[in-house]
């Protein structure tokens, strides 16, 4: 059994990534009543290399340890703030590189907190911080002082040796948060997509969480009679006590979209899979995308936590995908709590490609999203004598449904490769016994190019080129959009779903996010945005960010949106919220999305109900305005001047770089 979240402990809320909390001074009732309480800057704008800052992701969630809110920036600088006031306590520079060039940008989801219990009350690093960083190190401080726990490692670090050799140093590098267990610390890997078939194997680590020892390493994939590399674990993962394992949401072999050299299902990736997390044996696996050549891998945290089924209750790990897919498993065996079909998927690929023919589908929880893509699902902005870009880039494409295989003629991909749930994952109330994810919708238009013309070509601008290397084919992937800089499928392009999983039901969809931080005037077109982002459950409400620059709040119940918050830069990053001195306080991280071409800062904000004499201000509303409510030609007139300012927006949702 996993506890709830008292005070944010963990980076998913508990060690189960329920993301829920039973603090319950914030509710429908008085959500309206929110002001801000504090803002701190990391100082990243000023003090970074332009280069650099340029290619950040402020991704973190904090974490309530030891009467101190500790963060880690995209820079792996680890943070300390008063709760109350968001003045600064300690900080902490591993100083990484800015040169490295790393393949998923520079970015740090989170740091995980261990206390020693054999240590004295007052021995120094008896209660640690561990963090992974850009430059693939695992690092160990006092979370008390932020200084470096000396006996972990060499000076309070453990540098990850790859085997293989690095085409460029930042092919490898660690994004999400370890967690810990039973004293000892795992840590996961980023690897960069699609460089070449021999890539760096995706070896899942622990550590002995006091000297930084290794305990034992994990490769997710079976590498007999095949030539792959990943099935790293980039996504957070889980923990639980009691039962002495470890959670892992692995992702795709190398490379994403041609598998010949690597027959076979490829087990252990696209899997979710138990160890025990005191040697790393392996307890069970979960297989939810067999040979993947879709990177259809899984990149959200394993949610833990016990659900009434309707034949009673059964501790169960929930593991929503990029398809939009919730599978279901029991705790202890793998076993899917209701059936799951293989069904068989299109079949016709490249030369040399091993599909196989049948993939797994859940058959009691329904998709978080659509799962097929049609030709009236193209997006007409303006009529088509105006623009008929979409029909004419997507009409052109092979579209067979769901896991249509990649082609060198092109191929449609929805849903993409970033869409359906990503790293933000899952929250479970344990009350209500519903579910709540954020869910993308785009289209990935994805081509598999010759290697001798791929040899030969110059990567287009703005589309994500693959070479593939060691492959007879390279690979461009590029988000469907028209020629006035929109997304080529209808609205919405980003909502919160939530599920009663028990009856097998969707109760509620809310498009989240607006046009307003990119359209002319500010014009508020509620479409939508991309929401790799994950939420927060707690008093009855749902928040979330997006990728416009507000917080949200969302009724459990219905899913009616009933206050935004102002942030000075999107906040797309994981809410939490804790109680401080009697107050409950909501915190998100508003940097920023590089890939995703939004404005960037360097903010961590928090909100909490109003003083008396306080009043919330004009970055604090109630939803009760009319924007984008316009028609006719205005609204032509309009659309036509909000593609000026999209076509900024570049949209480049990448799979697992998001």
């Amino acid at each position: 059994m996993v506890a709830p979240a008292l005070s944010w402990q963990h980076w998913g809320g508990d060690a189960g990534g329920t993301r829920f909390s039973p603090l319950e001074q914030i509710t429908p009732a008085n959500v309206d009543n929110l002001v801000r309480a504090w803002t701190y800057h990391t100082g990243d704008i000023e003090s970074r290399p332009p280069a650099a800052f340029a290619r950040t992701k402020f991704e973190a969630t904090p974490l309530l340890v030891d009467d101190s809110l500790v963060f880690c920036t995209p820079f792996n600088e680890v943070v300390a703030l008063d709760p109350g006031t968001g003045v600064q306590k300690w900080r902490f520079d591993p100083k990484v590189d800015t040169g490295r060039r790393p393949a998923n940008r520079y970015a740090c989801r989170g740091v995980a907190y261990w206390v020693d219990e054999r240590a004295a009350l007052d021995a120094a690093c008896r209660s640690r911080l561990f963090m992974g960083t850009v430059d693939a190190r695992l690092i160990a401080l006092d979370a008390r002082t932020g200084r470096r726990c000396p006996e972990f490692g060499t000076d309070g670090e453990v540098r990850i040796e790859v085997a293989k050799a690095l085409l460029w140093p930042g092919e490898f590098q660690i994004t999400s948060a370890p967690v810990v267990g039973r004293d000892v610390v795992v840590v996961g890997s980023s690897i960069g997509d699609n460089a070449r078939v021999d890539a760096p194997e995706g070896v899942v680590r622990g550590f002995d969480a006091r000297t930084g020892q290794p305990r034992w390493s994990f490769d997710p994939l079976i590498h007999d009679g095949i030539t792959a590399g990943h099935a790293n674990v980039w996504a957070p993962m889980s923990v639980d006590e009691d039962r002495g394992l470890v959670f892992l949401p692995t992702s795709s072999p190398s490379p994403d979209f041609f598998g010949g050299a690597r027959p076979g299902d490829n087990r252990h990736s696209d899997s979710v899979v138990a160890l025990r997390i005191e040697t790393g044996a392996l307890a069970w696996s979960f297989q939810t995308t067999h040979h993947d050549v879709w990177d259809y891998d899984l990149p959200a945290q394993p949610t833990l936590a016990r659900l009434e089924t309707g034949q009673g209750a059964r501790d169960v790990v929930m593991q929503p995908t990029k398809q939009g897919f919730v599978f279901v498993l029991d705790r202890n065996t793998g076993a899917p709590i209701w059936p799951v079909e293989e069904r068989a998927v299109p079949q016709g690929a490249v030369e040399g490609e091993q599909l196989l023919p049948t993939q797994p589908f859940p058959t009691h929880v329904p998709p978080l999203l659509p799962q097929h893509f049609a030709s009236e699902d193209i997006f007409h902005a303006v009529p088509r004598v105006v623009d008929s870009s979409c029909d004419d880039q997507l009409g052109a494409l092979r579209n067979d449904g769901l896991y249509t295989p990649p082609t060198t003629r092109g191929t449609l991909l929805y849903p993409m490769t970033g869409g359906g749930v990503n790293w933000g994952g899952a929250a479970f109330d344990p009350v209500r016994q519903i579910l709540y994810a954020n869910v993308s919708r785009a289209v990935h238009i994805v081509r598999l190019i010759p290697r001798d013309e791929a040899d030969r070509m110059t990567p287009p601008r703005g589309v994500d080129f693959g070479l593939q290397r060691g492959a007879p084919f390279a690979v461009t992937r590029v988000v469907a959009m028209s020629r006035l800089g929109l997304l080529c499928n209808r609205p919405p392009w980003g909502e919160m779903v939530a599920v009663d999983l028990k009856a097998g039901k969707i109760l509620w969809r809310a498009t989240v996010g607006t046009t307003e931080d990119r359209a002319p005037l500010g014009l508020a077109f509620k479409w939508g945005t991309p929401l790799v982002n994950g939420v927060v459950v707690t008093g009855g409400l749902v928040f979330t960010g997006a990728m416009d620059a507000y917080l949200r709040a969302l009724d459990a119940g219905t899913g009616e949106e009933l206050w935004q918050g102002r942030l000075p830069a999107p906040g797309v990053a994981n809410p939490m919220t804790y109680e401080w001195k009697g107050e409950q306080y909501l915190v998100i991280a508003a940097g920023g999305h590089s890939e995703a071409g939004t404005s960037l800062g360097d903010s961590v904000v928090a909100f909490r109900l109003a003083r008396a004499g306080e009043a919330p201000s004009w970055w604090s509303r109630t939803i009760d305005r009319p924007g984008g409510r316009l028609s006719g030609g205005a609204l032509v007139v309009t659309l036509v001047l909000a593609a000026l300012a999209f076509s900024g927006w570049q949209w480049r949702v990448r799979g697992r770089r998001v």
